[in-house]
């Protein structure tokens, strides 16, 4: 109960930066209405009990699953087993991601179902699938993450020029959501069970590290594929029509309940499918382990089904309503100003930022804190949000404008930044873009858009997303960098000492 306590303090400790903007919003520059407040309110509280349960359930049940299955995949030595294996937990662990339904769901919504909610699920999840077995070859076959970066950064380049501005905001917004707080524990605990059974300490500490990167690759190929197979010139945008001041208060609370809870247990079957077996062929698992690990799976589902009711009912009325209201007041620097701040605090309540940062810290033996770490995601994010307010203010500007130097840059500073922090870099990009971006700031990017004439929902009020991804990728890499300086510094005392 101990760890379940640490676990709430922690997320109290993220939770309420969100959480006193908006009231200081709400009694300054962009009041709401109250039935609005409360809901945000009771949000708030659905978000921290559901977030402290969810961790304490992915340290007990996801965590040791996806560190088991990489030892079973890499101790079978034959690269068949592990693509097989990495395209089957793929496309499975996907295909249950919540933010990728969220996302989805928004895309059905604002192109009047012309995208198909399911259509954009199952392309993605087939494409994390493929990038899944290709990461898992990599580190098994010992081929540098840098390179395979740089190969598949390079179809995504040849790609976008073929795709409709539409679909290149979808295709990295996916990329982004589909490495949220289901897939992420998952994929980082197969990486490290997979890179623990190389003899090379060095190479293993280095290979735990890439394969989120790799996988949310293959979201943006799918969907650029999608876009050219479909060749949909011109996608109609559906207005909005958001009736949430006259709901009542609760009413969208006991009507979300339910689906998150049929959507997280279909999230989470899949996995519990896959342990019933391995224990049966492979794990042979105590009783007492075995029951342990179903006993985090009951906490995950717990604390997933009241993480995403709160944020589904509390969190994106409230992002879209303060979007729109603050885009419309004269002075628009408070639109990138607070997007600043909120990009700034929205990362510290990411579940999957505090699974990879623990992981960070556990692998270098505490050589990287999480503090820097998360400090330095913060301050990427919160200008990640700021440039896309500069996007949606100013007429012409479009994502690939920051896309094609972000990742130019992201790309060159590969040879020059430490491998570890080459995969710790790219992991994070997809990390930071979790539930709480792909619901809040996503949300209140769209009520913006909505609420600027040169601006439209589906060009502007998309992209967000990709941008949360990317800039995680620089700052990270420029911190390795730091580290590399640091580090030689030391020695050079050492040696005059």
């Amino acid at each position: 109960m101990n760890v379940l306590a640490s676990k709430f303090k922690e997320v109290i400790y993220s939770v309420l930066p969100i959480t006193i903007i908006v009231l200081i919003l709400n009694f300054t520059i962009a009041s709401l209405e109250f039935a609005v407040l409360v809901r945000f309110l009771t949000g708030a509280v659905f978000v921290i009990i559901g977030l402290s349960v969810f961790l304490f359930g992915v340290d007990m049940g996801i965590t040791p699953i996806g560190n088991r299955m990489g030892s079973v995949i890499a101790k079978s030595n034959r690269i068949w087993v592990v693509v097989a294996a990495g395209l089957v937990l793929g496309f499975f662990i996907s295909i249950a991601e919540p933010d990728l339904h969220i996302l989805a769901n928004q895309v059905d919504s604002v192109t009047s179902g012309l995208i198909s909610k399911w259509s954009i699920v199952l392309i993605v999840s087939a494409g994390i699938a493929a990038m899944l077995a290709l990461g898992l070859a990599r580190i098994v076959g010992n081929i540098p993450l840098y390179k395979v970066l740089i190969a598949l950064y390079g179809i995504i380049g040849i790609l976008s020029l073929f795709t409709t501005p539409e679909f290149l905001a979808i295709s990295f917004d996916a990329s982004g959501a589909t490495t949220g707080a289901m897939t992420v524990p998952f994929i980082l605990a197969l990486a490290i069970g997979v890179s623990s059974m190389k003899k090379d300490s060095k190479a293993s500490e280095k290979d735990s590290f890439g394969l989120v990167a790799i996988a949310s690759t293959g979201a943006i190929i799918s969907v650029m594929v999608m876009s050219l197979i479909s060749k949909t010139d011109k996608i109609t945008e559906a207005p909005e029509n958001h009736d949430i001041v006259s709901s009542s208060v609760f009413g969208l609370f006991k009507q979300n309940l339910p689906k998150a809870a049929l959507e997280i247990f279909l999230a989470l079957l899949p996995v519990l499918i896959v342990l019933i077996v391995f224990q049966i062929l492979s794990f042979k698992l105590s009783r007492k382990a075995f029951r342990r690990i179903l006993m985090g799976l009951l906490f995950t589902f717990v604390g997933l089904v009241l993480f995403i009711t709160g944020v589904n009912s509390g969190f994106m009325d409230v992002g879209s309503l303060l979007g729109s209201k603050i885009a419309l007041l004269d002075n628009k620097a408070y639109l990138i100003v607070i997007g600043f701040i909120l990009g700034l605090v929205t990362i510290l309540a990411e579940p999957a930022v505090y699974v990879l940062t623990h992981q960070i810290e556990d692998v270098t033996s505490g050589y990287v804190k999480r503090r820097v770490i998360l400090l330095t995601l913060a301050i990427g994010v919160g200008f990640s949000v700021a440039l896309s307010m500069v996007r949606i203010l100013v007429p012409g500007l479009q994502l690939w404008h920051y896309l094609l130097p972000g990742y130019i840059l992201s790309l060159a500073l590969t040879f020059f930044a430490p491998k570890l922090f080459v995969g710790i870099a790219f992991d994070s990009g997809g990390v930071a873009s979790g539930p709480m971006t792909a619901t809040f700031i996503l949300a209140f990017a769209q009520g913006a858009a909505n609420a600027t004439e040169s601006a439209t929902v589906m060009v502007d009020g998309f992209g967000i997303i990709a941008l949360v991804a990317m800039t995680p990728l620089i700052a990270l890499q420029i911190l390795g960098l730091l580290y590399k300086l640091k580090s030689k510094k030391g020695g050079v005392e050492k040696s005059n000492g």
